[in-house]
């Protein structure tokens, strides 16, 4: 390939490749690095001091500088895009070819293409799903499994494609500018825009977005601004790109409003990340003792006050500023073996959509598309014929600092303990491998959901937390859980490759538990991956 100077491609060149990695991509890859990286290095810096100064004590707090924002009542974001409008059902998944088939054939009225949380950063996957991502549109997308020759291709009626990329913290290392890394996010972005964005208006839609991770507003802005330098090069109109936001760290929830300010031209909403939302508060707060020690993952309810007070609060903010609000994840895999499990998961699904729903979301997530219907059918029945709740403007909500918080304690047992190791061990070594959305315990665990688990394990230790049997966490309690789980994957026959299990249980024995505390699991997991 003839590669834009000071352009460097480390990844193979495999089949196709250069159909997505084209000059013209790179040399726009290379502009948004060139644009913007500075300036996303200082705002991850940014995010460290913050992090100093939460664990010397400091509490979050709404900002007094942007209090003008929030007073404002007469700005709001720009009206739905095509294909934006009714989001009733959406579904998560990464963008191999047959997820990318059952995802847009699935009656939900989005796909969330996953190059993030539900993805495993190969080379392979970041390129072949951009493909496939291309392919689709084209509609020459097909499948067939070489192990029952059942066969995929697309329908008629398909979901709207949103892309998420990677978080602002990643680096894609297959491509470097000027010797630089590239920013994964604007790597995956910048593909998908060039590649695919004129493709979509062509269909009647756009080039849509799901943005993960955020911290703070100014972290918004600085994707608003690669949006309007991607509009200007391709000459599309302003606002021609649509964001949603996720919600997903406990900085972003106290500055939710200034985030839908900064994209306003360009904003599809906000998202209630719930499982990176608990996660983000074991991490903020891992230094700050028991007030902020949330109760075992499996015990952590969307019906807990100050979780509560986040998904109200962003409910009545994006309604107030014309924005849709969009519920969290519903995780549980279909079991086809186990009909008493099925019914009794597919209960709590409907009662966290019923919930969600009745609280003025205006969709929701789910993650199989065996749950596409019973979101659907939840939403259906509060919304009738109309697209969406932007409506209902929740004025009864009224959501303090102190509410977001206030962290409700809950119990920590040895099995709740003993879960976390499995699901990280297990996820751990399925990432190592390629795939990055697992089917754990009927679950569908993803790096979010991991995070939670090993951090909670690093909490515990640091905090010299105590089970409900009088134990105590330490590293030799959870080394000797770690032992027994690895004899369990190996003895399960679930197929985990023994050397990789290895590389796995020493991955979680140390972003579990050494005393310095890694910000993700995925950036060590990355360098150990080709």
């Amino acid at each position: 390939m003839e590669l834009p100077a000071d352009v460097d491609l480390a990844g193979p060149i495999l089949d196709r490749y250069d159909e997505v990695l084209t000059p013209e991509a790179l040399e726009f890859l290379a502009l948004l690095h060139r644009r913007f990286d500075a300036r996303r290095r200082e705002l991850l810096d940014a995010r460290g001091q913050r992090q100093l100064r939460l664990s010397a004590g400091e509490n979050l707090d709404f900002l007094a500088s942007t209090a003008a924002v929030r007073a404002d009542t007469t700005w709001r974001v720009a009206e739905p895009a095509p294909g934006l409008l009714d989001r009733r059902v959406e579904i998560t998944g990464p963008t191999d070819r047959k997820m990318t088939i059952n995802a847009l054939n699935s009656g939900a009225k989005v796909w969330l293409a996953d190059f993030e949380d539900a993805n495993t950063p190969l080379w392979e996957n970041m390129v072949e799903g951009q493909l496939n991502l291309a392919d689709a549109l084209d509609r020459r997308i097909d499948f067939t499994d070489p192990v029952s020759g059942k066969e995929y291709a697309l329908g008629e009626d398909l979901a709207t494609i949103v892309v998420r990329p990677r978080g602002w913290h990643l680096d894609e290392k297959h491509l470097t500018v000027d010797g630089e890394r590239i920013s994964g996010a604007l790597f995956d972005f910048g593909l998908y825009f060039v590649n695919c964005a004129r493709r979509q208006l062509a269909r009647g839609a756009g080039p849509y977005f799901y943005l993960p991770k955020m911290e703070s507003h100014l972290e918004a802005r600085l994707w608003n601004d690669a949006f309007d330098l991607a509009e200007d090069h391709l000459d599309l109109p302003r606002g021609t790109i649509r964001a949603t936001v996720l919600i997903e760290t406990i900085p972003a929830a106290f500055e939710m409003e200034e985030i839908l300010y900064e994209l306003r031209e360009h904003s599809a909403g906000l998202n209630a990340g719930r499982w990176d939302y608990l996660f983000s508060i074991i991490k903020k707060f891992r230094d700050r003792g028991r007030d902020f020690l949330l109760p075992e993952r499996n015990a952590v309810a969307m019906t807990a006050p100050f979780m509560r007070a986040y998904t109200d609060l962003l409910v009545s903010t994006c309604h107030k500023r014309g924005a849709h609000a969009i519920g969290g994840m519903a995780a549980f895999i279909p079991s086809r073996r186990d009909p008493a499990i099925n019914a009794a998961a597919l209960e709590k699904v409907r009662a966290d959509k019923t919930r969600e729903s009745g609280d003025g979301f205006d969709g929701s997530w789910v993650a199989h598309p065996d749950l596409v219907g019973v979101c659907r059918e939840v939403f259906d029945a509060v919304l009738g014929e109309a697209p969406n709740q932007l409506g209902r403007l929740r004025d009864d909500v009224d959501v303090t600092a102190a509410d977001l918080l206030t962290i409700t304690a809950g119990p920590i047992t040895r099995e709740g303990l003993r879960n976390n190791v499995s699901v990280g061990l297990r996820y751990l070594e399925s990432w190592l491998g390629g795939g990055g959305a697992v089917a754990i315990f009927n679950l569908m665990e993803d790096a979010a959901t991991a995070e939670i688990a090993r951090s909670q394990i690093w909490q515990w230790i640091h905090n010299d937390v105590t089970l409900d049997d009088g134990t105590v966490v330490d590293q030799a309690l959870v080394d000797e859980i770690l032992v027994a789980e690895v004899k369990a994957v190996v003895e399960d026959g679930t197929g985990a490759d023994p050397k990789r299990l290895v590389r796995a249980a020493d991955l979680l024995r140390r972003v579990a538990c050494d005393d310095d505390y890694a910000e993700f699991l995925t950036v060590p997991a990355y360098e150990q991956m080709p």
